[in-house]
């Protein structure tokens, strides 16, 4: 009984070795972007670097190409939040920032497989983006999502026998979204696509190209930008924990934004703005 468990052991060993043997030679493939890439991203202006356009500051120095209506869109968002308000900038209240935000994030990480490659991080930090490259179509039922649903493609541009590029195609969206704090709009019917190339740097291994185009109803053309990302030379990096609830101080209740004090106490976030209801508490007596 031994000895047929062990010939057995070996037929297994000798039918997985071919298989192993051609995975090892599919990776090889595929470019080196392991490690911890962050967002060169000059914070010029505004409470946070995170911005579309890396080259320019937030808000309306974006020059985004916006229809008149989402102009008016992005300068009421402004105005309400000079007043205290959240304007049009959901990630205020702990929503999930989605695309395009997700690809200014100060940390990331690429797992490339075969089927899928894995974008780790985000703004969000603990978000995980699907890449799929297993060469499927696109679904008849896409459930929206804020990062929505992406499918790409290797290519080998130069003809050196190994994948530099990745093409990438994203749609499928839910809302609200915005490309960054000052509530810079994407458009409401969610109907956005992203075309993005991803490749190294000609001259310099360490620096990562996501040249990304928006193609959106809100936009009275397509917009490109090219965001770059430098590798950490540290091959054991710091992966910082951050969930946005935890340091989040903006209570919305209905439609209105309420500020959590130092103290735990509910203030007011904007001028004379009346209390949310209480009527279901018990109201202390004058």
């Amino acid at each position: 009984m031994l000895y047929r468990n062990l010939i057995g052991a070996i037929v297994l060993a000798a039918i997985a070795m071919p298989t192993l043997d051609a995975q090892a030679l599919d990776d090889a493939k595929y470019p080196n972007w392991k490690g911890q890439w962050g967002a060169i991203n000059p914070p010029l202006g505004g409470p946070t670097p995170i911005k579309f356009d890396p080259t320019k500051a937030w808000g309306p120095a974006q020059q985004a190409p916006l229809t008149p209506e989402y102009k008016k869109v992005l300068e009421d968002s402004m105005a309400d939040q000079a007043k205290g308000g959240l304007g049009n900038y959901p990630s205020a209240r702990c929503i999930l920032s989605g695309m395009p935000r997700e690809m200014a994030s100060p940390r990331q990480e690429y797992v490339i497989t075969p089927e899928t490659t894995y974008i780790l991080g985000g703004t969000d930090l603990l978000n995980i983006r699907r890449i799929y490259t297993d060469g499927r179509d696109w679904p008849t039922d896409i459930e929206p999502t804020y990062n929505g649903y992406s499918i790409g493609r290797w290519i080998d541009e130069d003809g050196a026998g190994r994948f530099n590029v990745l093409e990438v195609d994203t749609r499928g969206f839910k809302g609200p979204r915005a490309y960054d704090a000052s509530g810079l709009p994407l458009h409401f019917d969610n109907q956005s696509t992203f075309k993005e190339r991803f490749h190294l740097d000609t001259t310099d291994p360490n620096i990562l190209h996501d040249e990304m185009t928006v193609i959106d109803h809100a936009l009275t053309r397509p917009w490109s930008v090219d965001k770059t990302f430098r590798r950490n030379p540290n091959p054991r990096p710091n992966w910082p924990e951050l969930d946005c609830n935890e340091l989040n101080a903006q209570i919305v209740i209905n439609k209105e934004n309420y500020f959590l004090s130092a103290e735990g106490l509910l203030m007011p976030a904007k001028k004379d703005q009346a209390p949310p209801d209480l009527r279901y508490f018990k109201q202390s007596q004058k």
